[in-house]
């Protein structure tokens, strides 16, 4: 059967006074840059499959799902076979469907405006539809990697304790801290193209980092990876989609201070990795593809301030501050979810090319872990899927302390049942 891809796109921008990164910092007060939801529909192999990135900091739980079923709809396949991430900038809306509920319910700040979240997933259901009659054939895929260069640091810098001695955000201002070595990264852009004959029809990037160099000022942007995105896509008239992959330990701190005049640079830096991964692009006549996916639980954390009964106080506390108290809704809603398996998903080229696509803010560890498993073939990796239980540290994180560990809201048990779902859809030796 003939290999075909659509494309599809639709702005996602929130409207003035619309909360951002969950209500935690200064809601829209203007837009820098629009947001968008890039996806696109693989056609010819047993059902459907649709990639697709969203310019927000996160969609959790249900509204995770709400989304992905409306897409799945729209494409005449299975929620199973829709992968749907975020590309995980900070000024911009982090999305809980039930996490809104509580939050109304509880009369602490808002954190999302369902109408708004609404519209916006009928948006990108009108745009899927609209792209399926466009779709074009594909006879070929490619793939190129380069290094981006003072971009990536990890920001778990640990002291001769094994402990965490300082967390290296974002934007890091502490020349002590900046000037810490960069940690475990994975410094490769990755770059899965597809292509009729010699003519390009969409890109797809992998890159894992934080993609923030400053938020919190009520400025919408997609920040620089969404940025480098769109100069690229200018610049090519190729479709372009990034995937941020694992970056849940990994900022550009070392190399970023805050000053807006660093967001360009950092942009050209990511930029600059794209040109480079297209211009060693190796392309493979694309004779088929297969995708397969794994259900996974991971525990809940056992401390006591994790519980529900913690996070209600927490939730219902009108002298808290409204990031407090709307974590404990995200909390709450993450219980109640708890038994909701959450799916891990590969996209296999024949055996050659795969596509390893994960949920929450995984930590570094795990993409270097799929890298070392196949070794043998091509593997990229995305990650800020399903993000209901937000940062995915290893199991020795939390022994290290560190911010992450204090608002990760699945337990250290999580690794081991996350590697164990990678190793089968990677057809990973044990």
């Amino acid at each position: 059967m003939p290999l075909h891809i659509a494309t599809f796109e639709c702005d996602v921008t929130p409207p003035d006074e619309h909360p951002l990164c969950g209500g935690w910092i200064t809601p829209v007060r203007g837009v820098d840059d629009p947001l968008k939801a890039l996806g696109v529909v693989l056609l010819g192999g047993a059902k459907p499959v649709v990639l697709c990135a969203v310019d927000w900091t996160g969609l959790r739980n249900e509204a995770f799902r709400v989304w992905r079923a409306a897409l799945a709809e729209a494409a005449h396949t299975t929620p199973e076979h829709v992968s749907l991430h975020c590309v995980h900038p900070h000024n911009a809306p982090f999305a809980d469907l039930e996490a809104q509920k509580l939050i109304a319910a509880a009369k602490a700040p808002v954190s999302l405006d369902l109408k708004y979240y609404g519209e916006c997933v009928k948006k990108s259901v009108e745009a899927l539809k609209a792209s399926l009659v466009k779709a074009l054939k594909f006879t070929h895929i490619g793939t190129g990697a380069a290094e981006v260069k003072e971009v990536a640091s990890n920001r778990r810098v640990l002291g001769d304790d094994g402990k965490v001695k300082f967390t290296r955000t974002s934007a890091t201002k502490d020349k002590t801290a900046r000037d810490a070595p960069e940690g475990l990264i994975d410094p490769t852009l990755r770059t899965l193209s597809f292509w009729d004959g010699e003519t390009a029809l969409a890109a797809l990037h992998f890159y894992a980092c934080h993609p923030m160099s400053y938020y919190g000022d009520g400025r919408v942007s997609a920040d620089f990876c969404g940025l480098a995105r769109q100069k690229r896509r200018d610049e090519t008239k190729v479709f372009q989609v990034y995937f941020n992959g694992c970056g849940g330990n990994v900022t550009a701190g070392k190399y970023n201070d805050g000053s807006k005049e660093n967001r360009p640079v950092l942009r050209d830096r990511i930029h600059a990795g794209m040109v480079a991964a297209w211009k060693v692009t190796k392309k493979a006549e694309a004779k088929g593809f297969e995708w397969r996916f794994e259900a996974v639980k991971f525990p809940a954390r056992k401390e006591v301030s994790f519980g529900a009964e913690e996070s209600k106080k927490a939730l219902e506390d009108v002298k808290a501050t409204a990031a407090k108290r709307n974590n404990a809704a995200y909390q709450l809603a993450w219980l109640k979810r708890i038994d909701t398996p959450i799916e891990v998903n590969c996209l296999d080229f024949g055996g050659k090319v795969l596509n390893l696509f994960l949920p929450g803010e995984a930590f570094v560890e795990y993409q270097l872990a799929a890298l070392k498993m196949r070794g043998d073939v091509v593997v990229n990796v995305a990650a800020y899927g399903d993000d209901g239980p937000g940062y995915i540290p290893t199991a020795k994180a939390y022994l290290e302390g560190g911010y992450e560990p204090t608002v990760a809201l699945s337990g250290p048990g999580s690794e081991e049942i996350l590697l164990a779902a990678m190793r089968k859809l990677l057809n990973a030796k044990k």
